[in-house]
């Protein structure tokens, strides 16, 4: 199934970037870049790798109080590179990997707040759409995204309620369901119960605050390096635009794909400008330098913390969680 669905990635960035190049004038996208105002280049470059930092300190509030999980940051650059280099987003897993080695326990426990996070970021773009789709014309098919997106959100906060409000009956229905199998009854309650206990973040009254600067500060931020691409590649285009290319590229990269998001991140990138009424060409030079003053340095620093950790990424994507990682 998992190479089923790389294949089917890989396939889809292969079709979308030949599509791109095919319908734009590649002279007239050469000029373009070669038009690029480079000073504007680098604070792109030099906040992309601050957006997985303030990812990692937002992390730490999603873990139950006094828990102080090592190697946030280093877990969070890794994780984020190794999406970029390795096929079916293999970097969620890399980074509570690398959190739990460090922990020496607490997979579950990690897995738990990751879930939430992706919760949060999703309910986040969401919003972004919603406003939108309230200020500009925007395609059905951002609505339909949304809305399916919504949904997806709504069944996952749900479920998270639901064992963080009431886990004493999760652990039941969990029993009840497994107790013919006892060594699977085990195991299976020890997950929910080690689960359940990465949700204590989000529940504690003290971390709301924290979280809630910690979530606007981490969307501001591409906001901000798009603009500055807006800026490098002479566009003049509203606030509004940015947020309009983050909402599109936040739904693009969900779609499987090659690594980096190859080929969707630079259809989404260039279908948002399209709705200002950019031409095709800018726009897709603009995806083209925005997807590599992002990727480009985020690969490189995690690769730097890969080699701090003294680990492989074969040995993170094929570990698996032991019982002593909670």
């Amino acid at each position: 199934m998992n190479r089923l669905k790389l294949l089917l990635g890989i396939a889809i960035s292969i079709v979308l970037f030949v599509y791109l190049f095919w319908t734009v004038d590649v002279h007239e996208l050469a000029t373009q870049l070669a038009r690029t105002r480079w000073e504007w280049i680098l604070p792109s470059i030099v906040l992309a790798p601050l957006g997985p930092w303030t990812r990692a300190r937002r992390w730490w509030y999603l873990f139950p109080p006094g828990s102080n999980p090592p190697g946030l940051v280093p877990a969070t650059m890794i994780g984020y590179m190794a999406n970029n280099v390795l096929p079916l987003r293999a970097g969620e897993f890399v980074r509570v990997y690398v959190v739990a080695r460090r922990w020496g326990h607490g997979f579950w426990t990690t897995l738990a707040t990751l879930i939430v996070e992706r919760v949060l970021d999703s309910l986040v773009i969401v919003l972004a759409i919603v406003v939108l789709v309230l200020r500009i014309p925007v395609p059905k098919t951002l609505e339909v995204g949304a809305a399916v997106l919504l949904a997806i959100d709504l069944l996952a906060v749900a479920v998270l309620c639901f064992l963080a409000v009431v886990p004493t009956l999760a652990r039941r229905i969990v029993e009840r369901l497994t107790r013919r199998w006892p060594a699977l009854e085990r195991r299976v309650v020890g997950i929910v119960e080690t689960f359940v206990r990465g949700l204590e973040g989000i529940r504690t009254r003290a971390h709301l605050v924290p979280l809630l600067l910690w979530t606007a500060i981490i969307w501001i931020m591409p906001v901000v390096t798009i603009w500055t691409m807006f800026k490098a590649l002479d566009l003049h285009l509203p606030w509004t635009a940015a947020w309009a290319v983050l909402c599109f590229v936040g739904l693009g990269v969900a779609i499987p794909s090659a690594p980096g998001y190859v080929g969707v991140f630079h259809a989404a990138a260039t279908i948002a400008l399209t709705i200002f009424n950019v031409p095709a060409a800018p726009a897709l030079g603009f995806a083209l330098l925005l997807h590599a003053t992002q990727i480009i340095p985020i690969t490189v620093v995690g690769w730097i913390y890969l080699l701090r950790e003294e680990m492989s990424l074969a040995e993170a994507t094929r570990a698996r969680p032991a019982l002593d990682l909670g």
